[in-house]
């Protein structure tokens, strides 16, 4: 496997273009009713599309991305990017975690120094070697045909390897915790253990499973409820990811209201996105996409894993031990699982309910995170 060090730098010609076409924007009118009630608040994005157009400083941002350690790997043919953050004291332990949509890479970044400096960062637990990829057409990674959860999964496998990892966690959530779980599912023995954030498998039911709980049952009635409110945007980038990126390729205020939406709907923001995330924060992650074009191949995950995804079949579990932090505190939320629910499916060897923090936790309460991440590993055997 080739890799090579990276360095992010982003053109003049395109931010100068990213300028240019937030000031040329052609704004709808205002939907009446209660602000957000009908979509992305018409005074919050001019105000913030503002500030991408005539404040926000993609340069000193780009510096401090640069101070990461990044890199691109060639696997089969495609090139993944993904930065490598090794234990700066001692033997550290390799971790891999991977991020969902509509997020990237950064979402990992503020754990770099707690999990690779522990002690240094008043953390109570082990070193780690950390590797963040984009996840395939996210970012800098390129993205095959197809790259649904397995596929991506045997990818992550094959970028431990060549880094030289015989035995690794792994981590993550949203579409992030569907991979690693197949990389658990498919190739466990290399696996030290899975650290979860978010349950995104549904546990495959039929015969010869145990009836579902009555916790269970009001959970799967919570999410039928979420998905007739909240799960449009699926159900277009499931089937139609083309045509929907068209718009959101060519528009920033596009790009902006369908990413921001969910990052508001989905963190614990109490309503105000600006709450956990800077305004410079999300515009670094907008900028990305827009810079990169990947908002249209990053949404091809939803139609991949809905049409040629490979199916657990019923009474399959994933044996390596797992942990789950659940950051249920979404401000349109489906609500955590019950604990028997992901049972259902994995090993679970610890649960904890996080007091604050969605679905976006790493980047919202990244300090609890490293000390559940710190103390699930600590516990595992043959993670020293």
């Amino acid at each position: 496997m080739q890799i090579t060090p990276f360095t992010i730098r982003i053109p003049d010609e395109v931010l100068s273009g990213l300028r240019n076409r937030i000031l040329n924007t052609r704004w709808p009118g205002q939907a009446p009713g209660a602000p957000w009630a009908q979509g992305t608040d018409l005074a919050y994005l001019k105000r913030l599309l503002d500030h991408w157009a005539n404040r926000f400083d993609w340069r000193a941002q780009e510096r401090h991305l640069n101070t990461f350690k990044h890199f691109r790997a060639e696997i089969g043919g495609v090139a993944i990017h993904f930065v490598h953050e090794r234990a700066r004291e001692g033997k550290g332990i390799p971790l891999v975690l991977t991020h969902g949509w509509p997020s990237s890479f950064l979402e990992f970044l503020p754990l770099v120094p707690l999990l690779t400096r522990p002690e240094a960062n008043g953390i109570d637990g082990p070193a780690f070697d950390l590797v963040i990829p984009s996840l395939p057409g996210y970012g800098f990674s390129e993205r095959p045909a197809q790259a649904d959860y397995l596929t991506v999964a045997r990818m992550w496998h094959e970028l431990m390897q060549g880094l030289g990892y015989g035995r690794y966690g792994a981590g993550g959530g949203d579409f992030g915790a569907g991979v690693v779980s197949y990389m658990a599912l498919e190739n466990p023995a290399p696996m030290i253990g899975l650290h979860l954030t978010t349950m995104e498998l549904w546990p495959p039911l039929g015969v010869g499973t145990p009836p579902l709980t009555g916790a269970e049952r009001a959970y799967v009635d919570r999410i039928r409820q979420w998905d007739e409110v909240e799960r449009g945007y699926s159900a277009i980038q499931s089937t139609r990811p083309q045509t929907l990126g068209y718009a959101l390729n060519d528009s920033p205020a596009g790009l902006a209201a369908w990413i921001l939406e969910k990052w508001r709907a989905w963190s614990d923001s109490g309503g105000d996105l600006e709450e956990h995330f800077t305004e410079d924060f999300l515009l670094t992650m907008l900028t990305l996409y827009w810079a990169t074009e990947s908002i249209t191949p990053s949404m091809r995950d939803y139609f991949d894993n809905r049409w040629n995804g490979a199916a657990i079949q019923p009474g399959v579990r994933i044996g390596v031990p797992t942990a789950f932090a659940n950051f249920d505190n979404n401000f349109v939320s489906e609500g955590a699982p019950p604990r028997e629910w992901a049972e259902r499916l994995y090993d679970v060897h610890r649960w904890t309910a996080m007091p604050h923090g969605g679905h976006f936790g790493p980047a919202e309460d990244p300090g609890r995170l490293a000390r559940e991440i710190g103390a699930f590993f600590s516990a595992l055997p043959g993670s020293g």
